[in-house]
């Protein structure tokens, strides 16, 4: 998994494995555990992920924080 800086208030994660889906959140795969992220968290320019794939994905800092995704 990789993160990089995507703008003043998002980070693009890369190598991210969705492990399920629901209507507001996905479960990943993140540094050995699983991780839910909120779908209003995440920026448009994601890539269309669903259960089982892995992609990239780009979520806003504030929520990558409280989920100690970074610093």
């Amino acid at each position: 998994m990789q993160v990089d800086e995507y703008d003043e208030k998002h980070v693009k994660i890369g190598g991210v494995s969705v492990v399920k889906e629901t209507e507001k959140a996905f479960l990943v795969e993140a540094y050995g555990e699983q991780i839910w992220l909120p779908k209003s968290q995440m920026h448009q320019d994601s890539d269309d992920l669903a259960e089982g794939e892995i992609g990239t994905i780009i979520i806003s800092k504030w929520i990558a924080r409280q989920k100690e995704l970074i610093a």
